[in-house]
Formats: structure tokens, C-alpha cells, sequence
């Protein structure tokens, strides 16, 4: 019964070193296909200003976490020839927003509102914050982004490219884990940034097309937007990112995914602040996306060449076993260098790819976690999450 037990728990090995292979030749075929559609698109200097819509650029504060005062100048020295930049916390006594208008006084130039949304009707506070500069934006293309995104000159004028094709509803952009410390843990979630989620969305592009959008950068024109019916659509969901691009999707419009890369900063460097973060993330996709959810489960090596090399031990096959094992550990490591060194351009996927068998590993932990319990942490405040992805304020 117990070599039965050996045997079935081979085969399940060699059945995940299978599939998590073919997820990286995917992901590979996948990278291949997005780098390609970088090279083929126009440069930012070739667009000329009149082809370009003026943008209201959206951001929603809460506080003032460490390095925020160079992720808002990055904001402030973008080229773009028509854009205003609207900021909206709570209250004006919010730290965040004190320092965001410190930041503007020094850039005069740029158009620049200070809002407060108050004590948020909704569940989701963030999306109440955007709703509340989308009723006052001026312009009818709204680019949504966290405050912890760092962004580059030219952001505004790749994000805007996809939308010279007037069937596009929305759009969104991948992003690098940007590790502000020295940390270990801070450097795994950076890692799992770069490399687990930009593989699951360049793989889901390819298979079937955007139908998601991605929180630290969201592009919507305000028509597809009106069309869902506006960010009162979307307050009660946990994930509003995943759900918005989703619904754009569903009314008939066009959501890309631009070729351009951000960087999405790391401010916890603790272990237990990084696991929540990334458990919550974790359970929060399972209910969104639950057959999705469910397949990741096989796209994780680690585990499957951990299994294979004790199964192998226990019936006298310690080669096959091993074998399993440094194979598992060296797909993860290519998985890191293709997607989060030749997609994102993350410097620490080339400089630590060795070290991502322990984020696939600590992966798939927080995948099985995610199954055990569906409470979140947004902020200050805890959610109970239902179907589709809906919450509910503890």
C-alpha cells in the first residue's frame, strides 16, 4: 500500500514537471511574441503632439509611505504635450496629500487639483478616491496609477499609443517589483512581481486577449467607462483593476496591454507584511478568476521536484528523483531570466534568477493558502471576500 502511495505520488510529480514545462515554453513563445511588438511599434519621438489626446492623469493617496516624494516627482517630469494631474486622499490633513502639493509647488507648470473624497460610501476606498477625480477630470482619457509606481518621461506617451485605434476601451502596462530595501522578503515579492505575474499575463494575452487590466496602471477612455457603468460599478469589488478591464472587455471594446514596463515599488520588508500582501493578492485572483486560480496551481516546479525527488528516494530510483529535482530548479531560474529579465528588464531576475526557486516555492504555499481562508487587508481595514470577487467590510 505504501510503495502504491510512492508510486501515485511519482507520477503526480512527473505529471507537474510536465505542465509547469509547458507553461515555460509558453511563457518563452509568449515573450517572443511581446518583445516583437515592442520592436514593431514607433518610438515616442515619431508621434506628433497632435496625434496625441490630452490626458487626465489620476491618483489616489493614503498616507505617505517611504519614497513617496520621488515616485510623485517622476509624475511631474513626464513629456507629454497636454495632461493634468489630479490627487485625492480623505481628508487634507492626509500626508500623502501634503506632500503631493509640496511636490507640485515645485512644477508650477503642470496642471495639477487637489481632492478629498471624505469617508468612503464603498468597500473599496481606492476606487471611491478614483471615482471621485474622474467626475472632475477634464479630459476624456483617464490614466489611473498607484502611488507607488515610479514611471519614466515617456509613460504617457506609450500608454496613450493603443488608444490611437478608436476601438480600444482600455488599457494597461506590466510592471517590474521595484525592492526599495535590501531584504530578503522584499526581494522575493519584487521577484514574483516580475517574474510569476508577468508570465500569467503575457501567457493570458496570447491565449485569449486582454480582458483584465492591471492596478498600478489602468487606461480607460470615459465612454467605455460610462458604458459599465462608471466606477459605481466597481466599489464593492476587492480587485476593481481586474474587473474593469474585464467588463470593457464584455461591452465590445478593445483592452490592450502596452508594451511599455513601470516600476511597482516594495515598501515592506518584513516577512509577514510581504506573505499577507501576497496571500491577500493570492485569494483575492481565486475569487475573481477561480478555473484560472485553480490552474496556477500547476504552473509552480518547485514543489513537483521536491515530491519527485522523495518518491524517488523511497523506491530506489534517487537518479530520476534528483534528476526531477535540478530540473525543477533550473526551469524556475530560466522562468526568471525570460520573463522578468528579457520582458520587464529587471536587473535583480538576471542578478538573482538563483534564488527564484524559493519565490516558486514560497508561490505555491500561498497558492494552497489561499484556499484556507478569504479575508483581505486593504489599508487599515479587513474584508471577508464572496463570489466573483465581491467584498465585504469586517
Amino acid at each position: 500500500m505504501i510503495e502504491l502511495l510512492y508510486k501515485a505520488s511519482l507520477w503526480i510529480a512527473l505529471f507537474g514537471t510536465l505542465t509547469s514545462t509547458i507553461f515555460l515554453g509558453m511563457v518563452a513563445v509568449a515573450s517572443l511574441r511581446f518583445v516583437r511588438a515592442r520592436r514593431k511599434q514607433k518610438s515616442p519621438g515619431e508621434i506628433v503632439a497632435a496625434q496625441l489626446p490630452p490626458i487626465s492623469l489620476l491618483k489616489p493617496l493614503h498616507g505617505a509611505e517611504p519614497g513617496l516624494r520621488e515616485y510623485l516627482e517622476s509624475f511631474f517630469a513626464l513629456d507629454y504635450p497636454e495632461f493634468e494631474i489630479l490627487f485625492c486622499a480623505r481628508t487634507e490633513q492626509d500626508a500623502g496629500i501634503k506632500l503631493a502639493r509640496e511636490v507640485a509647488a515645485r512644477h508650477p507648470l503642470v496642471p495639477v487639483r487637489f481632492l478629498t473624497s471624505g469617508q468612503p460610501p464603498w468597500p473599496n476606498a481606492r476606487c471611491y478616491s478614483v471615482s471621485v477625480m474622474e467626475r472632475a477630470a477634464r479630459h476624456d482619457l483617464l490614466v489611473v496609477t498607484d502611488s507607488d509606481v515610479l514611471v519614466q518621461p515617456e509613460f504617457l506617451r506609450e500608454i496613450a499609443k493603443p488608444f490611437q485605434d478608436a476601438d480600444v476601451g482600455a488599457s494597461t502596462c506590466l510592471y517590474r517589483g521595484k525592492a526599495t530595501g535590501m531584504g530578503l522578503w522584499a526581494l522575493m515579492e519584487g521577484l514574483g512581481m516580475s517574474v510569476e505575474m508577468t508570465a500569467g499575463v503575457v501567457v493570458a494575452d496570447m491565449l485569449e486577449g486582454m480582458r483584465f487590466t492591471l492596478g498600478p496602471c489602468m487606461a480607460v477612455r470615459k465612454d467605455a467607462l460610462a458604458a459599465i457603468g462608471g466606477f459605481d460599478r466597481l466599489g464593492d469589488y476587492y480587485a476593481d483593476d481586474f474587473m474593469l478591464g474585464n467588463l470593457v472587455a464584455a461591452s465590445g471594446r478593445k483592452v490592450v496591454l502596452s508594451t511599455h514596463v513601470i516600476d511597482h515599488c516594495i515598501v515592506n520588508n518584513s516577512f509577514w507584511r510581504n506573505f499577507n500582501h501576497q496571500w491577500s493578492w493570492m485569494k483575492s485572483t481565486r475569487m475573481s478568476r477561480p478555473w484560472g486560480h485553480l490552474g496556477t496551481g500547476l504552473t509552480f516546479a518547485v514543489p513537483f521536484g521536491v515530491l519527485g525527488l522523495g518518491s524517488g528516494l523511497m523506491l530506489g530510483q534517487p537518479r530520476l528523483g534528483a534528476a526531477l529535482l535540478v530540473w525543477a530548479l533550473a526551469s524556475r531560474i530560466l522562468l526568471c531570466v525570460v520573463a522578468g529579465g528579457f520582458i520587464v528588464a529587471d536587473r535583480d531576475a538576471y542578478r538573482f534568477c538563483w534564488l527564484y526557486p524559493l519565490r516558486d516555492a514560497m508561490g505555491s504555499i500561498l497558492w494552497v493558502a489561499s484556499y484556507v481562508s478569504r479575508t483581505v487587508g486593504w489599508r487599515d481595514d479587513k474584508f471577508v471576500l464572496q463570489k466573483d470577487g465581491l467584498m465585504r467590510r469586517i
